[in-house]
């Protein structure tokens, strides 16, 4: 497109002085210009923004575009997106917000009501009395032909008449400055999570403008979200105790999702438990959350799942996160699902040429915002003017599947309609024709010069409990990649914040319930999903198996050119191979000492190995996330950072090896060597300050977590991997004969943490019995094995008492009492060979005893398909 003046875009006196730091560039031809007006101009709100910048502030418009960028790399905000096989994207946010006045959102805010309003009762008449269809205002193709429409909801009414709780609605200004609705979102509608991290990163970096210009927040909105389900959630809470909380869960299809980030956000911040579809389940019409304690009614499920994979049993039998039996338990009154299935019908864009006629037969109104013209190629009349009068438009699918079936290309641009004419008049419903509408263009900073971008604004209107609708003043704006017309966040575009300013100074009210007196407050524990507590053991399990492969890794690298390396040679192999520093077979007895150090350096990347130090970082991160809301930020942020920085310093260390791992092969580059040279002293630094970070970890983890028995799991994994390192390491130094050497006497301290300790105790002895008593026996030692055995086994029996199962065998039975294991007597006899067997058979038996318990866990909390029904309903 052309632009309106020649580059470089030349400041009027009206503006100059805000941004005589700033190049601005000028707006695209035919689209409205949201900072400046006709005569080059700031618009109102955008002069008021730049004069509270001032110089210093617009001086600093770089420094905040940086800590944005932090701010996302640090909270790990991110966006799948299937393109890009699994990796995710850094979340993309620019600095500046959308600024919309008082007047306007007015307008705005009226017509999103009347459109939620409008599009509930669509969804009731079309399940209800369908007086919409016998009437011709619908065409029965439009909905009985979208994939969106499902029978096993048609009689259905949900308490209040309220199939919708939330609607979206995306809206982009027209060249002559009127908002225009492109289309409606009902089905899952995403982006609440992402607009309101969007505003704690921005507002942040513009504290005075946003004060002083009375931005209107956001907190009421996710308030009354939740208010309207707790309200809605009383009609199916029959039999539950009159004064307990209802239960809300969050259904997330997981982490592939592409918005997976901010189901995670969103659930944390609004208090209500993430589940996948696996986590719940289907018992005597009544919906369930498998727990640690076993199962917990769930009565509102606020779904982030597309209608059709919601249940496999009544519609997509090969969906595998959905739940099975979820629609009866919503058509028995017994859980309140929000949206309803079945409401994604109305997303249809064909929907916009009836709206008009649908609004003045339901409501008695006219639509208070336009929507863009749209004409359905099933209805001959419309096909045809649309023909007469168009040589191009858009042509876009009337429903999914049909998106599915069209040619590549299609929605994506304008298309001449001469030459789509045969394809549509063969499949006419298919297709629906909308008019060109060039969106007006938002500023975005980038380097010292403000552009603009094409942008759409998604505003959310949230019902409440009295039949009426909250509109969020503000919303999820995206702008266009560069060089494109449409908006996607797919294809590169990027999200702004949303700020709605006021000429008052913004309430403080709040829709959460009136403060707590202490007679009101009760002892309660934070549910325990089964996922929750599998991804808790397992973060305790990664964050140890860290700590120890980087301790036995600085330690190899560090005592390779000792004189002793040679006779430790093996023993280390084996160690490191155990560990999964080393691949089985990577390294061979002959190998030297160099070759091995290689081995050890190209297996570091996240690719490289299951069990790999950046692999396990990597699975640290993930399943921290799952549990983030029992994370402290400082904590959440520390895990981040070991992870990120490790990932840099591989980076900067050996990059050829960094881009085969990004790439997902593991395999070298093309030109690039697994023996490429490195700097060894860079390497020792960045072990060195994971280490640290690693030690913060594991403070954190015992410091500042609630005490309960989620905590106790992540413990009793953290104990399960010391127990399984410290056995396998004792084993192998013993098996190699290496207890009495001076290079496997250290390598045991080191490795058991205990240096200092020994040393203070027998200063200048190298003793086996001390050894032996100091890293085995000692109760003292917090990481002498009997002692760390006997806190896992007490970690055990808390968590069973915790969970309240009395119908699994005790943890005694697979593991021995602490006071029964061998005395140290016996741990340090010999056989005639001069072997300990005693203890070599002491740490086999130790290391199965932890096995079976981390086994023993895994089946009795991480799973209740066996549940007896009986439990249910007890």
């Amino acid at each position: 497109m052309a632009f309106q003046s020649t580059f470089p875009f030349e400041a009027t006196a009206a503006h100059a002085d805000a941004l005589s730091l700033l190049r601005v560039l000028p707006v695209r031809d035919g689209h409205w210009d949201e900072l400046l007006d006709s005569s080059g101009s700031l618009r109102e709100p955008w002069r008021r923004f730049f004069e509270l910048l001032g110089d210093d502030g617009i001086a600093a418009l770089e420094h905040h575009t940086a800590s944005v960028a932090q701010q996302i790399r640090d909270n790990d905000i991110s966006y799948n997106v299937y393109a890009d096989k699994g990796e995710p994207r850094p979340w993309a946010l620019d600095l500046l917000p959308l600024l919309i006045d008082e007047a306007e959102w007015a307008e705005i805010e009226a017509g999103v009501m009347q459109r939620a309003q409008l599009l509930n009762a669509v969804v009731a008449d079309v399940y209800g009395p369908q007086t919409l269809l016998q009437r011709g205002q619908l065409p029965p193709a439009l909905v009985f032909g979208h994939p969106g429409y499902l029978r096993s909801v048609r009689g259905f009414t949900p308490p209040g008449g309220q199939y919708l709780q939330v609607v979206a609605v995306d809206l982009a200004r027209a060249p002559n400055g009127n908002w225009t609705v492109m289309s409606h979102r009902t089905e899952a509608p995403s982006g609440l999570g992402y607009a309101l991290e969007n505003r704690l990163i921005v507002s942040s970096q513009f504290a005075e403008p946003f004060r002083s210009l009375h931005v209107s927040r956001l907190a009421p909105t996710y308030s009354q979200l939740i208010a309207t389900l707790v309200q809605s959630a009383r009609a199916v809470m029959h039999g539950d105790a009159a004064d307990s909380s209802p239960h809300i869960a969050l259904l997330t299809p997981g982490p592939f999702s592409e918005t997976y980030f901010e189901h995670v956000f969103l659930a944390r911040y609004l208090g209500v438990t993430l589940v996948e579809g696996k986590d719940l389940t289907v018992r005597d019409d009544m919906l369930y959350l498998k727990t640690l304690a076993g199962l917990e009614r769930v009565h509102v499920v606020l779904r982030r799942l597309d209608d059709a994979f919601c249940d496999p049993v009544e519609l997509r039998a090969d969906s595998s996160i959905g739940v099975p039996g979820l629609l009866q338990v919503m058509r028995a009154g017994n859980v309140i699902v929000s949206n309803v299935p079945g409401s994604g019908f109305v997303e249809s864009p064909a929907l916009h040429g009836f709206l008009p006629g649908i609004a003045e037969a339901l409501l008695d109104e006219d639509l208070l915002l336009p929507g863009v013209p749209t004409w359905w190629c099933g209805e001959e009349a419309a096909r045809e003017h649309a023909f007469a009068h168009l040589d191009e438009a858009f042509l876009v699918p009337t429903w999914p599947a049909a998106q599915r079936d069209s040619p590549p290309g299609l929605a994506h641009g304008v298309q001449p309609l001469d030459a789509w004419r045969g394809r549509i008049e063969a499949l006419p419903d298919n297709f629906t024709i909308q008019l060109p509408l060039p969106y007006s263009c938002a500023p975005r900073y980038e380097d010292g010069t403000l552009g603009r971008r094409p942008s759409v604004l998604r505003v959310y209107a949230i019902a409440d409990f009295n039949g009426g609708w909250h509109v969020m003043p503000g919303g999820f704006t995206r702008l266009a990649a560069e060089r494109q017309a449409t908006v996607s966040m797919q294809f590169g575009g990027s999200s702004v914040d949303t700020w709605v300013l006021s000429s008052q100074p913004i309430s403080t009210f709040t829709l959460l319930p009136s403060p707590m007196q202490p007679a009101d407050l009760a002892r309660k524990h934070r549910t325990v999903s089964s996922r929750a507590a599998e991804n808790l053991f397992w973060a305790g399990r990664y964050s140890e198996r860290a700590e120890n492969n980087v301790r036995l890794l600085r330690l190899i690298l560090g005592s390779l050119e000792s004189n002793d390396a040679d006779a430790m040679f093996e023993t280390l192999v084996e160690l490191a191979q155990y560990c999964g520093l080393v691949q089985f077979g990577d390294v061979r007895n002959d190998d030297s000492l160099q070759a091995f150090e290689r081995t050890l350096v190209a297996n570091l990347h996240e690719t490289t190995g299951p069990a790999s130090i950046g692999q396990v970082l990597n699975a640290q991160v993930r399943a921290s996330g799952e549990i983030r809301g029992r994370l402290s930020n400082d904590h959440w942020r520390t895990i981040l950072a070991a992870r990120n920085d490790f990932r840099d310093a591989l980076q900067k260390l050996m990059p050829a090896a960094s881009a085969s791992a990004a790439n997902g092969n593991g395999a070298a580059a093309p030109g690039s060597s697994r023996h490429d040279r490195y700097d060894r002293v860079t390497l020792m630094d960045a072990l060195e300050h994971l280490a640290t970070q690693l030690s913060a970890i594991s403070g954190a983890q015992g410091d500042r977590m609630t005490r309960d028995e989620a905590w106790r799991l992540l413990f009793a994994g953290r104990h399960i991997e010391r127990v399984a390192s410290m056995t396998s390491t004792l084993r192998v130094v013993a098996d190699k004969g290496q207890l009495a050497t001076p290079a496997g006497f250290d390598l045991l301290l080191q490795l058991f943490d205990s240096t200092l300790t020994y040393r203070s105790l027998y200063p200048g002895r190298l003793e086996v019995p001390a050894l032996i008593d100091l890293l085995v026996v000692e109760p003292t030692n917090p990481r002498g094995l009997y002692g760390v055995y006997e806190r896992l086994c007490g970690k055990l029996d808390e968590i069973t008492i915790a969970a309240g199962g009395t119908r699994h065998r005790a943890f005694v039975d697979l593991m021995p009492p602490p006071d029964t294991l061998p005395s140290l007597e016996s741990l340090c006899e010999t056989d005639e060979n001069g072997a300990y067997t005693v203890l070599i058979q002491v740490c086999d038996d130790l290391g199965a005893f932890a096995a079976a318990a981390a086994n023993e866990i895994s089946a009795r909390y991480f799973s209740h398909a066996n549940t007896l029904a009986s439990q249910v309903s007890s």
